[in-house]
């Protein structure tokens, strides 16, 4: 019933079950921050955008908008799409509310059924984001499945026709394996490693601020944190001054508390991962030129500040996920800029810095392998709601968001006519 219900109508209800959630706006945020640690304002930001999804729908909608191609008065056909059956939304834990719609709106506007399993870290969250949309949707049609990995894993080896995760790329592979014998299908959004580069020429302050605030935003915790930044070489002092400065900024200290900018990391597991590539880089030869004081207790981390980053470390090489800016000198050309920027099995983002953003920008941008660059910004927060969520090499396999994204929630399906179609066909 729900595939036969038209698609306008599904995205007036998808509409008002994203609004549902601000019924308790205020209490879903304050279940992210008790859950996962990150601090109370972006907690409120994220349960905001979650609600807020009424143009991110509509352009769900005209991607999957009815198509007639071919001659007027001549032969022409109608390309629809069809929906694949039950999608299996495999939520991660440091976005949990947002990353779940990003992934199930698209699916149930596409007309499927769709399973939701939260991250086992942010089971309350994931709860009540999905009862916000069965408060709208009829029944059946979304539902909610608690659980650790075992759980996934079980509801990826079941006979469903889809499976979405956001989540590190080794449970990605172990997911595209499961999946190869049935053929089901896949959309990945995995890990990072992404690069940030800055030309001498670029405005430092802006560079410095942008690589402060998106290596340590969500206490670092997020897919398309920066995590490389390579500086050219005769402006890096300068540079590391800035980030210095304005890393001391961020206060490490409760989530709910307004004083704090950085909250508790979400797992002591995920803390002793960022102490060990920090303690490895400063024993290798990286310098330490920031650390923060935290209070006792709980997971907190040290806001940390590091450069002359080596190439090599593995600081450089494996996803910290954790509130460290790292910083390497490179030699300025745009030859290096690509070639250190691609020097990873990762490809989510990239940021390019300079003050030729026409030409030097745009070329190093095209150079380097990621599903998005951010010239002179930050992607996530300046992309166009149209643009695809798409990761190169380890990270990803198919694409969220955008049309290429939301139409991988359906089948292409052309009805083909030797003459015109039929008015009546295309209501």
């Amino acid at each position: 019933a729900w595939a036969m219900t038209p698609l306008e109508e599904r995205a007036s209800l998808l509409k008002a079950g994203c609004k549902a959630i601000n019924n308790d706006a205020d209490g879903l945020a304050a279940m992210v921050t008790a859950e996962m640690g990150k601090v109370l304002a972006e907690a409120k930001e994220e349960v905001e955008g979650a609600a807020d999804k009424d143009e991110f729908i509509d352009s769900i909608v005209a991607a999957n908008a009815t198509e007639v191609v071919g001659d007027e008065g001549g032969a022409q056909s109608m390309i629809v799409r069809d929906p694949l059956g039950v999608v299996v939304v495999l939520a991660p834990w440091n976005f949990p509310a947002d990353e779940i719609l990003l992934l199930a709106v698209p699916a149930l506007a596409a007309g499927n059924t769709v399973i939701v399993k939260p991250s086992e870290v942010a089971p309350l969250t994931g709860q009540q984001v999905v009862a916000a949309l069965q408060s709208v949707l009829p029944g059946g049609v979304v539902q909610c499945l608690q659980g650790d990995g075992a759980v996934g894993a079980a509801l990826v080896s079941s006979p469903i026709n889809m499976v979405a995760m956001t989540g590190s790329s080794a449970v990605g592979r172990k997911i595209m394996r499961e999946c190869a014998d049935d053929l089901k299908r896949l959309v990945l959004e995995l890990g990072g490693k992404d690069p940030m580069v800055v030309f001498a020429d670029a405005d430092l302050d802006k560079a410095a601020e942008d690589a402060v605030t998106f290596s340590l935003f969500n206490c670092g915790q997020v897919c398309c944190s920066v995590e490389r930044i390579y500086v050219e070489e005769t402006v890096a002092d300068t540079f590391a001054e800035k980030v210095q400065a304005l890393a001391a900024s961020w206060t490490v200290g409760p989530g709910a508390a307004e004083t704090s900018k950085i909250g508790p990391m979400v797992s002591s597991m995920q803390k002793d991962i960022v102490h060990g590539q920090v303690t490895s880089a400063i024993e290798s030869g990286a310098k330490l030129v920031f650390q923060s004081d935290v209070p006792e207790g709980s997971n907190y981390y040290p806001v940390t500040v590091l450069a002359d980053v080596g190439q090599d470390m593995e600081i450089t090489r494996n996803e910290t996920f954790g509130p460290v800016v790292a910083m390497t000198p490179f030699d300025g050309s745009e030859a290096a800029a690509v070639t250190l920027a691609n020097d990873t099995e990762y490809g989510l983002a990239a940021y390019v810095y300079t003050g030729d953003a026409a030409g030097k920008g745009q070329r190093v941008a095209m150079g380097i392998k990621a599903g998005q660059v951010g010239i002179n910004c930050y992607s996530l927060f300046h992309a166009n709601v149209k643009c695809p969520w798409a990761g190169q090499k380890g990270s990803g396999h198919g694409y969220h968001s955008g049309y290429d994204g939301w139409r991988q929630f359906s089948a292409p399906k052309s009805l083909v006519y030797d003459k015109p179609v039929p008015a009546a066909s295309q209501a």
